[in-house]
């Protein structure tokens, strides 16, 4: 993760790694989490499943950091849920700058957090991952010919590609979003962000690219 990179108000930065690199950042460490944060770890019993949690928080926080300029720690994160009216889930975003869009994504190991000016997500999946069942993907991925996906030699990168599209949409909350996607083929990870604005991918973290 390059601390070079100077803020650029109306880009996405956007970063893709795996737990370890993350948890071993000398810029990032888990007391920045807040203790309601702490409280939510705390009921999770798989230990791995935990450290994907704190690194995708602690990569938020970066990703916000390389946005605005600020430290990592000097951002708090929030997350707040319109159908319960409650806090400490739903979707994320920073009290201290509540016009930056954040986002996040944890998976087996890696872990993946964009920030930039508006609605933003991103999600990343190893790229070995096949989504199913089929009465999920027809529910999540209605566009996809998913009869003719089957019978094709390969349909899994496919539709693996097509599903995190939709979730990187899908926390941007706007279905109408341009899309950027890669593969990381050094962390076996394929990503995708949401954003109206251009995205920038850390260099280091992803393979780089922009639109």
């Amino acid at each position: 993760m390059s601390a070079d990179l100077p803020p650029r108000r109306d880009h996405v930065v956007a970063a893709v790694a795996t737990t370890a690199e993350v948890l071993a950042h000398q810029e990032l460490d888990a007391d920045m989490l807040a203790p309601w944060e702490h409280r939510r770890l705390d009921r999770i019993r798989v230990p791995a499943r935990r450290d994907d949690v704190v690194a995708a928080r602690l990569l938020l926080r970066l990703c916000a950091s390389r946005f605005t300029g600020r430290a990592p720690d000097a951002h708090e994160l929030i997350q707040f849920c319109p159908e319960c009216e409650r806090y400490e889930h739903g979707r994320p975003s920073l009290r201290d700058s509540p016009r930056t869009g954040v986002s996040m994504s944890h998976a087996h190991g890696l872990v993946a957090a964009a920030a930039g000016p508006g609605p933003v997500g991103i999600d990343v999946e190893p790229s070995t991952r096949r989504p199913g069942p089929m009465s999920v993907l027809r529910r999540m991925l209605p566009e996809v010919d998913l009869e003719a996906a089957v019978v094709s030699q390969d349909p899994g990168p496919g539709l693996l590609r097509a599903w995190v599209r939709r979730e990187a949409l899908l926390k941007a909350g706007g279905a109408g979003l341009p899309l950027l996607e890669w593969e990381d083929p050094g962390r076996d990870a394929t990503a995708a962000v949401a954003s109206a604005a251009p995205v920038d991918v850390l260099p280091g973290i992803a393979v780089p690219g922009s639109r």
